[in-house]
C-alpha cells in the first residue's frame, strides 16, 4: 500500500475531511482559534507538544506513558481539557519510500479513536524525520540516556506540530 499526501497531509484510514477531501482525518467540530496538540505515538511513551493560541509556535510539554488505548485516550483527554485544545495532529509513521509502515494503520486507528473520544478534529502528518531530528538535537544535552529518550518524545512531537503549523498556517509562522 502506497500512501499519497495531499497538501502535506496523509490519508487516514479511508476517512475524508470536512470538505470531502481525502488526506485528513477530521472528527468533530472545527474551531479556528486555540491551542493545537501535537502527538508523537510511541510504544512506551506518547510525546506531546502544544501550540500557542494563534497557532504560530509549538512548545514541548512532555509525554504520557503509553499504557494501552483506553488509558492513553483518557490521559490525552485530560491534557486536552486542561489546556483548552481545539485541534490535534498525530504523527503518521511511514517509510522513506512513502509506503505504509507497521505503525501507520495503528496511528490511523488511534487518531480516529482520539477524534471520537474528544469530539475534536484530528489530522495525521508524515513524521518520517521527527524522531531522528529530535535525537540529533538532543545528542549533546546533559543527563542520562533515559532522560534524553523522554525528551526525544516531546521534541519529536514539537517538530511534528511545528511542521503542521507551518503548512496549515504559513502566514502565521514566526520570522527566522
Amino acid at each position: 500500500m502506497v500512501l499519497v499526501p495531499q497538501n502535506g497531509l496523509w490519508p487516514a484510514a479511508g476517512l475524508s475531511g470536512d470538505n470531502g477531501s481525502v488526506g485528513v482525518a477530521r472528527v468533530g467540530v472545527m474551531s479556528n482559534r486555540g491551542p493545537i496538540l501535537g502527538v508523537d505515538l510511541g510504544e512506551k511513551r506518547i510525546g506531546l507538544a502544544v501550540s500557542d493560541l494563534a497557532g504560530s509556535i509549538a512548545f514541548p510539554v512532555g509525554f504520557v506513558p503509553s499504557l494501552g488505548r483506553v488509558r492513553d485516550l483518557a490521559a490525552l483527554r485530560e491534557v486536552i481539557e486542561e489546556r483548552g485544545i481545539v485541534r490535534i495532529v498525530v504523527g503518521l509513521p511511514i517509510h522513506l519510500s512513502g509506503r505504509a509502515s507497521p505503525g501507520s494503520q495503528a496511528a490511523q486507528r488511534f487518531a480516529h479513536a482520539l477524534g471520537e473520544a474528544t469530539g475534536l478534529p484530528v489530522d495525521l502528518l508524515d513524521e518520517r524525520w521527527t524522531s531522528q531530528a529530535a535525537e540529533l538535537s538532543l545528542r549533546e544535552s546533559k543527563g542520562g540516556r533515559k532522560k534524553r529518550r523522554e525528551a526525544v518524545d516531546a521534541v519529536a512531537a514539537t517538530l511534528l506540530l511545528r511542521t503542521y503549523l507551518e503548512r496549515e498556517f504559513p502566514s502565521q509562522a514566526p520570522c527566522e
